[in-house]
């Protein structure tokens, strides 16, 4: 397919200008400012993208897409469905389903699942767990975008709580470890010490008991670990401003160590726990307006490299239990770019939403011709429509789980196309249901 795309606002490199870009296959054969002037019967899909950003697909770096085992919460075809509804044209999935990812048997069968199912291109990560570091130096490095370690909370063998098992991942892991960072030993204490207070706890506490304190031992460590053996460290979900201090502001590129936020943890503060409660949940626990508004300024400083969602579907039901019974998690992969740029009004800059969701995951990761808006790269594309705009309801709800944090928020803007490898596969609310992404390839 030979697609146009015209008079959009391209969003790329940091610069914004009226132009043209050029499918041809699989590829981007032209981007150029102006006005297109040449033949358009020659294209097999012509997109007038007036009063639109066009900008690089979105890649999402953290994702729990519940498959196998779970899949009555989430699974890759009804989640991948619901990225590409969102402009997330890659994603990089966790491993803690049902067997986890922490072996190769397993981590076979993802790829191969999503070759069949998924509809937006795909990675995966491998679990690190107290008994498997002995395969982390056999991983396929090209195809396998990181590996995965829970210093925090978890279940079994995907909880890795031994000094000699974490010092040995982090001087034998050949790629990024991203890690979750929570102490478990702190999180105790914090509940025996809330006991003492409340007969019973409630969403309102989720702060308190997954505390600042909690994430910061955990990514301290995890800082040294990385820094004595030299390893390549991606911290996920920062949520707290004391976490700060941990990170800087060199380019990328520089950075031996590297940090995440989440959308959830930029959108939302402890003041909205009253209201949304469950629905909130999640870990590490959504913290104070401080935190927030830290987490907002050490994106722009570039302190945090990195938006993604932790998008993690758990049902209605699930989430509305007693507090302690309810799962923590849930779905945000198809708003997260609106979620963005609905910020983009008085905190973030445009140019800032597209670096951070969509070039900086390919330069950390090395992603092989994805994340930018590139003459021989990958026609990865999202238009989103300026001023169209959307209302969050069950209706449009695409994610298995059937319900978002975000339901009843109107966005001002709306996703109208998201184009993977060269292909129209999200059309002014149509997905193209025969599709399936690839692969991603790092240049390791």
């Amino acid at each position: 397919m030979n697609i146009l795309i015209k008079n959009g606002l391209i969003v790329n490199e940091n610069k914004q200008f009226i132009g043209y870009i050029i499918t041809q296959d699989n590829f981007i054969k032209t981007v150029c400012s102006g006005k297109f002037e040449g033949n358009e019967t020659q294209f097999d899909r012509v997109v007038d993208a007036s009063q639109s950003y066009v900008m690089p697909g979105v890649i999402d770096d953290q994702v729990h897409f519940r498959e196998p085992g779970l899949t009555y919460k989430a699974d890759i075809a009804s989640e991948s469905r619901a990225a590409v509804a969102g402009g997330v044209t890659s994603f990089m999935e966790m491993p803690n389903t049902s067997p986890a990812t922490i072996s190769f048997d397993a981590l076979d069968w993802k790829f191969d699942k999503a070759a069949e199912n998924s509809m937006a291109n795909y990675s995966f990560y491998f679990g690190a767990s107290n008994t498997n570091a002995e395969l982390l130096e056999k991983l396929p490095i090209d195809k396998v975008c990181g590996i995965k370690v829970f210093m925090g909370s978890s279940t079994g063998d995907m909880l890795v709580d031994r000094e000699a098992t974490l010092s040995n991942i982090f001087q034998r892991a050949p790629i990024i470890v991203a890690t979750h960072c929570e102490d478990n030993n702190t999180i105790k204490n914090n509940i025996k010490e809330l006991e003492t207070k409340y007969a019973t706890f409630d969403a309102t506490h989720h702060p308190l008991i997954r505390s600042a304190e909690a994430c910061y031992v955990s990514s301290s460590k995890a800082v040294e670990l990385a820094t004595k053996f030299n390893t390549k460290l991606h911290v996920l979900h920062i949520s707290t401003a004391k976490e700060m201090s941990l990170f800087d502001s060199k380019p990328l590129a520089d950075k031996q160590i590297t940090s995440e936020v989440c959308v959830h943890h930029l959108w939302f503060s402890d003041e909205d726990y009253a209201f949304k409660g469950n629905l909130i949940k999640w870990n590490p626990a959504i913290k104070s307006t401080e935190d927030r508004d830290a987490l907002r300024q050490s994106l722009i400083s570039g302190k945090i490299d990195i938006v993604a969602t932790d998008h993690a579907p758990h049902t209605l039901e699930e989430k509305m239990l007693p507090f302690m019974d309810a799962p923590s998690g849930g779905p945000l992969v198809q708003y997260s770019l609106l979620s963005m740029l609905q910020m983009t009004k008085n905190i973030f800059t445009v140019e800032q939403v597209v670096e951070k969701m969509c070039h900086n995951p390919a330069i950390l990761f090395q992603i092989d011709r994805r994340g930018y808006l590139r003459e021989g790269y990958y026609a990865d594309i999202v238009v989103v429509k300026k001023e169209m705009p959307m209302l969050v309801e069950k209706t449009n709800i695409i994610s298995k789980c059937g319900w978002s944090p975000l339901e009843g928020y109107t966005f001002r803007n709306s996703v109208t196309n998201t184009i993977i490898n060269g292909q129209m596969v999200y059309d002014n609310g149509k997905l193209k249901d025969d599709f399936r992404g690839m692969a991603l390839k790092f240049n390791r």
